[in-house]
């Protein structure tokens, strides 16, 4: 997917407080191309940035989706106060809108935490409101994870989510992944009588990536994001 296949959320902080952009002058996941695309906090705001696929048929998907990339919380101005994030199944085209979010804590370390939320909040404290599951093992400022967030909808409306890990040191990225179940992640049902998260499932919706932020020169960087949506 190119430039043209993405727009921005409504209601997100300006380029003024977090800048944005495809950049070389960082360094990719392994076997990564020449390219990522990343945010930088300018200012001490507090809101998040994030863009969705606006191509027919994906804004928005009818059902469920897979959504996969890479995701680094960048070295900066300190370890906690931001999370980068995947999301799918957005409700809207603002990132004051609930959807899925896959990404990584703002904790020191981190971790891998699932939510269901605000697309505005991030991934906050691995323990945090609307936290669905967190991996089981941590990990330091600087280092990419491959991750993939499998939304699956059920025909009685039942939402099936997976979360799954490829480990770059033995399949980088231009070698075929090898998807595995994060240790602390099990399969999340969250089923049409809202009683495992809490509320409705959302069974449709936008997806994309995101960037939370509450201080400023903190960093999140992206890259080898693919999309594919749910037909059955």
């Amino acid at each position: 997917m190119g430039s043209p296949d993405w727009t921005f959320l409504n209601d997100g902080l300006d380029i003024a407080s977090v800048d944005r952009g495809v950049t070389a002058g960082v360094a990719r996941p392994p076997g990564g191309g020449a390219f990522l695309y990343g945010f930088n906090s300018l200012v001490a705001a507090k809101g998040a940035v994030a863009l969705f696929v606006n191509l027919q048929h994906f804004a928005p998907m009818s059902k469920g989706a897979t959504i996969r990339g890479c995701i680094q919380r960048g070295p900066g101005g300190g370890p906690t106060g931001f999370s980068p994030f995947l999301f799918v199944c957005g409700q809207g085209t603002s990132v004051n809108d609930n959807a899925y979010l896959l990404g990584l804590s703002d904790d020191d370390p981190h971790r891998i935490v699932l939510r269901k939320g605000s697309i505005v909040a991030g991934v906050p404290e691995s323990d945090g409101p609307g936290v669905l599951l967190r991996s089981s093992e941590s990990f330091t400022q600087g280092t990419w994870l491959h991750l993939r967030l499998d939304a699956v909808v059920n025909p009685n409306g039942d939402v099936v989510l997976t979360v799954m890990r490829n480990d770059l040191d033995t399949h980088p990225l231009n070698v075929a992944p090898n998807w595995q179940p994060v240790a602390g992640m099990p399969t999340f049902i969250d089923d049409q009588l809202g009683i495992n998260s809490g509320s409705q499932p959302l069974t449709s919706g936008r997806a994309g990536f995101g960037f939370a932020v509450a201080d400023v020169t903190r960093r999140g960087f992206f890259d080898h994001l693919q999309l594919y949506r749910q037909f059955q």
